[in-house]
């Protein structure tokens, strides 16, 4: 459990750092024209550690169930919701979420921002929704295991 809480810790570390390196403007220059969307992958990395952070804490200290064969979960999720992260800015990009009924012109990123971490933080909701998108825009199939899921529940 220690080599969890390091990692997790140190992966936000990480993150921080690139947020740090972003706002002082010391980020390849390449990587400024997809600032939104870097900030995006930021941003979901951020709400995927808070979570296993939670339930570290969770399973840990309140339930006292830690068990060993969910630590690879522990060290792959928070990458998992980096690329959420950045799959949820591409749906916004690309028109397939809406976050208002209107467009504002005065409208800032912040909305971005908070759809990656709300990604990042709860991956298999996002995914459940981008799956329920594209069987309504494309009629693809949802997945075996969202199948699965709805049906055990």
């Amino acid at each position: 459990m220690k080599k969890v809480v390091l990692f997790l810790i140190s992966f936000i570390c990480l993150l921080t750092l690139l947020m740090l390196l972003y706002l002082t403007g010391l980020l390849p220059s390449w990587l400024y024209p997809i600032r939104l969307g870097f900030l995006c992958v930021l941003a979901g990395g951020f709400g995927g550690s808070l979570y296993c952070l939670r339930a570290v804490y969770l399973n840990a200290c309140v339930r006292k169930q830690w068990d060993h064969e969910w630590q690879p979960w522990y060290y792959i999720r928070p990458f998992v919701s980096l690329v959420i992260g950045g799959a949820s800015y591409v749906f916004l990009k690309a028109g397939l979420l809406i976050l208002e009924a209107g467009q504002q012109s005065d409208t800032t990123n912040y909305g971005f921002l908070a759809l990656a971490f709300i990604a990042g933080l709860n991956v298999d909701k996002f995914l459940t929704k981008i799956e329920e998108i594209a069987e309504s825009i494309w009629g693809i199939e949802k997945s075996r295991a969202t199948q699965e899921k709805e049906y055990n529940e």
